[in-house]
């Protein structure tokens, strides 16, 4: 029997085909609407429209409807995988195709930007400002390993892993040749990791400090004064930028002193720029050597 539109059986009474008037008894018949009508005229005039191949649905063929649409059971399959969706959970998708539902949720997950496959329900992923990946195939766009849910550095369309960024991008340390990848400072336009900016003396770290620059070494203050700068030949201090009331420095046959300490031994009148006299090892100014 076909569905509840329509009745198929044999005739047993006279009846005549209501389209072609061709008597029924003893045949097989369609009584659709009150009207008995020969198998082919039925599918000449009443039968439905198979909305996939666009043939009738004969009176011994299965028929499936769903919101005013048939089907042929045959031709009631997933536009994508062919499955049979007789007895199946389906979607009616565009252009009256119907979708199995894993199809449906394939079509509707949201596409990998590595291999453009669908992501589904279950599948770990990557996400970062509104595009998705398969965790597998989130990778280093230089070394191609996979980043997975680890660390990353964008630049543009492209993804670091923190080595690659590294070795790519990273400014490199005036001292140690190595990436300087947080932290740091300048000297002179120069990068530096902080632990690699230090007094040559005693090791300390020179950030925020002063310091003093001797060719390609770096002193702290007390180190420089200890070690390295010049002792006055007057006070016995030493000679350093900012120490004591001046910077200017007076030199004389392998010795130093402050412009400030420069100053005649007997009137102790400052010599610094001025004329003076040196009498058996110490400093006069031109008048003083006249009165010894």
């Amino acid at each position: 029997a076909g569905p509840g539109s329509y009745t198929v059986g044999t005739m047993s009474e006279r009846f005549d085909c209501h389209y072609c008037r061709d008597p029924l008894q003893g045949k097989k018949y369609v009584q659709k609407e009150g009207r008995h009508c020969c198998v082919k005229c039925f599918e000449k005039f009443c039968a439905n429209t198979c909305i996939e191949c666009k043939k009738p649905i004969g009176a011994d063929s299965k028929e499936l409807h769903f919101k005013n649409r048939y089907w042929h059971d045959n031709c009631f399959r997933c536009f994508k995988c062919y499955t049979s969706l007789v007895n199946e959970p389906f979607m009616l998708r565009e252009n009256n195709k119907v979708w199995c539902s894993n199809c449906t949720a394939a079509a509707d997950a949201p596409r990998c930007k590595g291999c453009f496959k669908p992501i589904i329900a279950g599948d770990q992923n990557v996400e970062y400002k509104k595009m998705v990946w398969h965790k597998d195939c989130f990778t280093c766009s230089q070394c191609k390993q996979v980043i997975g849910s680890g660390s990353f550095f964008p630049k543009g369309e492209d993804f670091y892993c923190v080595s690659c960024h590294e070795h790519k991008f990273a400014k490199t340390c005036a001292k140690c040749k190595k990436p300087i990848t947080s932290g740091g400072l300048t000297y002179q336009e120069q990068p530096w990791h902080s632990e690699c900016f230090i007094c040559s003396n005693c090791k300390n770290q020179l950030g925020g400090k002063r310091f003093t620059a001797v060719e390609d070494q770096f002193y702290c203050v007390e180190c420089y004064k200890e070690c390295v700068a010049k002792k006055c030949a007057g006070c016995k201090n030493p000679i350093t930028a900012g120490f004591g009331r001046g910077t200017s420095v007076v030199n004389y046959e392998d010795e130093s002193w402050h412009d400030y300490c420069f100053k005649c031994t007997k009137c102790a009148r400052g010599l610094a720029n001025k004329r003076f006299v040196c009498h058996n090892g110490k400093i006069y100014c031109a008048e003083c050597p006249k009165r010894l």
